[in-house]
């Protein structure tokens, strides 16, 4: 598998040849999720950081924005990129890992998800705790860089545990209900039988999708601390009875976004974001 070590390290220097600062804080951006954070001051196609061709999906921009937010500096990726569309995991987590090479110190997942737990209704934000990697793919195929990481990395806490809970804090004071649960990652791009999201209920999952996993292994692999939120943009097949649409998914997705901002904003400003700033526990 190709790994694209070389190229990474190219976009790192052509990033400083840019003048641009090192991100402190890394945002993705999920299905119909593009939030306005403010206005970038650099912004720049995906395409043009990526050593290989690229296409959208509809609903996902793909663009990298660059903020200040509460002092810090945050890499906004709008879009990701699917193993659905063809991409080999190396490709997938590209953008994950030239986020961990600039030295970012957090990386803030957000997706577009089916509500597996009947308790998840369309438009609830919902804080992952673990997730389930069933797209039969991993992005550490092969021989990584052996100073990106352990051959075996343990993934014991895949979503940090102080992010949850500062998470949560910032749910909470904004007065934002946050719901919880495993995320389960299918390769798509069909969505799940109803079989299949009984089988999903049975192995713990509370969501479903098809992207995030990946990208996970990919940060904690480099050691990069991730926090992940869904939107649960429809019940998963066999919960409610209504057909699943990527139409729906985009409408849950706009429809939450004045939510999902306010919380990301708090997230993103809050002064024990970062390592460095945390106290003890």
């Amino acid at each position: 598998m190709e790994h694209y070590a070389v190229e990474l390290d190219l976009e790192v220097a052509r990033w400083d040849a840019r003048g641009w600062p090192r991100p402190d804080v890394a945002l993705v951006a999920g299905s119909g999720l593009g939030v306005e954070l403010g206005s970038p001051f650099a912004s720049r196609p995906l395409g043009d950081f990526l050593p290989f061709p690229v296409h959208a999906v509809s609903g996902h921009a793909l663009a990298i924005d660059l903020f200040t937010l509460g002092g810090r500096t945050v890499l906004y990726f709008r879009g990701r990129l699917h193993a659905y569309q063809g991409y080999e995991p190396g490709q997938v987590v590209f953008p994950v890992r030239l986020a961990a090479r600039l030295g970012t110190g957090a990386l803030v997942l957000t997706n577009a998800a089916g509500g597996v737990d009947p308790a998840l209704a369309a438009g609830d934000l919902a804080l992952i705790t673990d997730q389930l990697n069933l797209t039969g793919r991993t992005p550490l195929w092969g021989e990584p860089p052996a100073e990106w990481g352990p051959r075996f990395p343990d993934l014991a806490n895949a979503f940090d545990p102080r992010l949850r809970r500062l998470a949560r804090r910032e749910a909470e004071k904004l007065g934002i209900p946050l719901a919880e649960g495993v995320y389960a990652g299918l390769p798509g791009p069909a969505y799940e039988t109803p079989a299949e999201v009984r089988m999903l209920r049975t192995l713990g999952a509370g969501l479903v999708g098809m992207s995030t996993v990946l990208e996970v292994i990919a940060a904690r692999h480099l050691g990069l601390a991730c926090l992940g939120i869904s939107l649960v943009s429809n019940p998963a097949a066999g919960v409610a009875e209504s057909p699943l649409r990527h139409e729906d998914v985009l409408a849950a997705g706009q429809a939450a976004t004045g939510r999902l901002r306010r919380l990301l904003d708090a997230i993103l400003t809050a002064p024990d974001l970062l390592p460095e700033a945390a106290p003890n526990p």
